[in-house]
């Protein structure tokens, strides 16, 4: 119960910012293209926990951004799941103890995560704008969402480790 307390809690904080901070006409962009937070805190709770927990807080951030943003129904919620559980499996190979790990995998997985909602997007007939725009957002999000990660990374991992359950060793 406190680990899915400490998860809304996390999505529901990076919703409101998304809504709020970042919102697009006057919120703080790059370039215009905003930061994608739950594709963030998506990546990091997948490299943190894993592909089970990575494709279930995808799947949960996905669908409240959906319909609390009144995005289309579903395609971010599948292009969430789909990427917490790549990078929760990708995450199982990586050894490395480098700093930057978290926001080469963020960079990478935000851009791969929007050109892949778009894609879906334009395959539905919901997306009207070129591959040029489509592919310098994804780029120029997936950037602001770097520079983002050493603020979020540390907050959402200790989230995580809060949430953890204690075990108890007894004689």
């Amino acid at each position: 119960m406190r680990r899915t307390l400490a998860w809304f809690a996390v999505i529901l904080t990076g919703l409101i910012l998304q809504s709020t901070l970042f919102a697009p006409p006057n919120g703080f962009t790059l370039a215009g293209a905003r930061p994608e937070l739950m594709y963030l805190i998506t990546i990091v709770l997948a490299m943190l926990e894993g592909p089970a927990s990575g494709a279930i807080a995808g799947f949960a951030g996905g669908m409240a951004e959906d319909f609390l943003l009144d995005f289309p129904k579903g395609i971010t919620a599948l292009t969430l799941t789909l990427l917490g559980y790549v990078i929760g499996q990708l995450r199982q190979y990586i050894v490395t103890p480098s700093p930057l790990l978290p926001v080469i995998l963020v960079a990478t997985g935000t851009a791969a995560g929007l050109l892949f909602n778009g894609l879906v997007r334009f395959l539905l007939g919901q997306l009207n704008v070129t591959a040029l725009y489509l592919v310098r957002t994804a780029l120029l999000s997936a950037a602001y969402n770097a520079l983002l990660t050493p603020i979020f990374y540390p907050v959402i991992r200790r989230a995580a480790e809060a949430s953890r359950t204690r075990r108890v060793s007894r004689w």
